[in-house]
């Protein structure tokens, strides 16, 4: 039977202790006992991207990814983009590329060296604001996969990108018929209805964790202003 051994631990500014744990040629990230993402269970991460692009409607889209996590998200999206389309990835935890250059470098690929990405180390707060105030262009969708949704766990200031203020940056800092695309581990109706009195159409979605329609149920809101 496959031993978890623990590789490494990265703190989260302003949050907690992330571990990242290897079980043969899988890897997870946990918060304690949380299993927070999983190489075994990527299906609905890989969907944010597949579904969100289903939904453009601009040849060469700007897209802003919020979280880089282990990268299901981002490799999805860059399979399905062209080559003159533009992703920024706005990462918090620098460990967590780190993390992605060494010791997940097998499920990475070259996708962080691929000409069309601009990985930024930040708070994702801070291309949307700057997206926001004219000091960068607009964005035609934002995907968020950070902690674990609206209902966070990793660090109490992700609330605040889920609040209304900020949902109204996240309108100002989208092109038009721009998408905002938002991950969650669980349902979470207040949210809608937060999303609908910020005066966007929106859509809910629940997509399984695995693609043979197993594993956990989770939720993707799709919401264009």
């Amino acid at each position: 039977m496959l031993e978890r051994k623990l590789i490494d631990t990265a703190q989260v500014p302003g949050g907690a202790t992330l571990e990242l744990i290897s079980h043969g040629r899988d890897h997870m990230i946990t918060l304690e006992r949380n299993e927070l993402m999983s190489t075994r269970m990527q299906f609905s991460e890989e969907q944010l991207a597949e579904l969100t692009i289903d939904r453009l409607q601009v040849e060469k889209p700007n897209i802003l990814i919020g979280g880089y996590g282990m990268g299901f998200t981002l490799r999805a999206a860059l399979r399905r983009l062209d080559s003159d389309a533009r992703v920024v990835v706005a990462e918090l935890v620098p460990k967590i590329i780190e993390w992605a250059k060494g010791p997940m470098a097998h499920h990475t690929g070259d996708c962080l060296a691929d000409p069309r990405l601009t990985l930024e180390l930040t708070d994702v707060a801070d291309p949307i604001g700057e997206a926001a105030d004219g000091m960068r262009a607009q964005f035609d969708a934002i995907l968020l996969d950070v902690d674990n949704g609206p209902d966070g766990l990793v660090r109490e200031e992700n609330d605040k990108l889920y609040s209304p203020r900020m949902l109204r940056q996240m309108k100002e800092a989208m092109a038009p018929g721009g998408v905002l695309s938002i991950w969650s581990a669980d349902k979470d109706p207040r949210f809608t209805r937060r999303l609908e009195k910020a005066r966007f159409n929106v859509e809910v979605r629940e997509v399984r964790a695995r693609p043979n329609n197993k594993g956990p149920r989770h939720t993707i809101w799709f919401a264009r202003a």
